[in-house]
């Protein structure tokens, strides 16, 4: 086969994978980030206090994260990336089953246990991503699957939100109301799982042949320094980042009454995300690297914002809602460039022989950013509910933590 002959066909393979896993990543996102929009407001029915949520979900981002070590590992050594995919998304049974228990003890244990079947199916399907779309350029490669993956994103809130809306007009509990949602997410999941056995008939071939070809192609390569540079900047950013289960807590305590509005902020999140994510993937693609500074000093506002109306800073930014409302739309920029071009960097940075191995790494120090961050802003959001200027000590944090992961990624760039 000639030379264009056989990148045409590899095009067409990266377009394949592309649609193919952006649709399982859709189904997978209307699942958890549906149950996500409301885990927050769910955990405050039950009585758990912000430093509990903001502790548990950062605890569940870390294991996520940090198992992806263990999971990269072994796709790197079996070679059972479809294998681990596949598991990885099995477990998302966990979502549907939230809707028959009210300890939040047993909530947060469902919480991580989706958090780990990310973990298990995250650098197999990654690795499988990045071998099989190098024709068509890895930022956009990610960037568009990472659209696909929010428009799940988005439809999952929708969904949450009618179903709280309508248990609402049948003068359901609210409790009852949140059950609701999450036993409405079993159709999804059933959904799912006939993609993903449909995808995995279709792909095995392309993607095995992908996986010979590019190891076959290139030598065992260390993990190189600017690596893990790289990955602990990613981890201070993190650190430093007032996450989305805060914001959504904070949200619970200003909408109390119409819950089904809390949802509604999540998929200002995931539509902002959505919109960003290609085009920062292209813009990855063109500038290189250093387009990874924007999201690192953008990372200081949501907690400004959620801030703003406990220091006593006048004007318009005085309201409850207009500042949870920009501290969304803020973590939906942020998260939409993590999403996308963040993972294109590693694969950038690592060889395929060690690559699943870096998206491991990788992910564990971004998850225990999100654990730390959690459990401070977390801690500190509490303390504001006696004293609300200690949300002034949130944003010197959040912006020290900018700071240092900016010089390491400053450090990561150089030659």
């Amino acid at each position: 086969m000639s030379s264009q002959g056989e990148y045409e066909r590899q095009k067409k393979i990266a377009v394949t994978a592309i649609m193919i896993f952006g649709l399982i990543s859709l189904f997978g996102d209307i699942i958890y980030e549906g149950a996500r929009s409301a885990i927050s407001t769910y955990l405050e029915l039950l009585l758990a206090p912000a430093f509990i949520v903001g502790l548990a979900v950062g605890l569940g981002e870390f294991l996520g994260y940090a198992l992806r070590f263990l999971s990269g590992y072994v796709a790197d050594t079996t070679r059972a990336y479809w294998g681990l995919t596949i598991a990885g998304y099995v477990l998302l049974v966990s979502i549907p089953l939230l809707a028959f228990f009210v300890d939040w003890k047993v909530v947060i244990f469902l919480i991580v246990l989706e958090r780990v079947a990310k973990a298990i199916r995250t650098p197999a399907r990654d690795t499988l991503i990045s071998v099989t779309t190098k024709a068509i350029g890895r930022g956009k490669a990610f960037g568009l699957h990472e659209l696909m993956d929010q428009i799940g994103a988005t439809v999952g809130p929708l969904i949450v939100t009618g179903a709280i809306w309508y248990k609402l007009q049948q003068g359901a509990t609210k409790i009852a109301q949140l059950q609701f949602a999450f036993m409405i997410l079993l159709i999804p999941y059933l959904i799912l799982l006939v993609v993903l056995f449909s995808g995995y008939l279709r792909l095995k071939l392309p993607t095995q042949e992908a996986l010979v070809g590019a190891r076959a192609s290139m030598h065992p390569e260390p993990l190189s320094r600017r690596f893990y540079l790289y990955s602990f900047a990613v981890m201070m950013n993190t650190a430093g980042l007032f996450q989305v289960a805060l914001i959504l807590y904070r949200a619970t305590e200003i909408f109390i009454e119409i819950l089904w509005i809390v949802p509604l902020l999540y998929l200002l999140i995931q539509g902002v995300d959505a919109i960003i994510a290609p085009i920062s993937g292209m813009a990855y693609d063109k500038k290189g690297r250093s387009v990874l500074i924007v999201p690192f000093v953008l990372s200081v506002f949501p907690t400004i914002f959620i801030a703003l109306p406990f220091i006593g800073v006048g004007g318009i930014l005085m309201s409850p809602v207009v500042s949870v409302v920009l501290a969304s739309a803020f973590y939906g920029i942020v998260l939409g460039m993590q999403e996308s071009i963040y993972r294109a960097a590693v694969a950038d940075l690592t060889g395929i022989s060690k690559r699943g191995l870096g998206y491991g790494i990788f992910s564990t120090l971004y998850g225990f950013g999100f654990l730390i961050s959690g459990a401070v802003l977390g801690y500190i959001l509490d303390l504001s509910k006696i004293d609300p200027t200690y949300m002034l000590y949130a944003v010197i944090y959040s912006i020290v933590l900018q700071i240092v992961a900016i010089i390491l990624l400053y450090l990561s760039l150089r030659k």
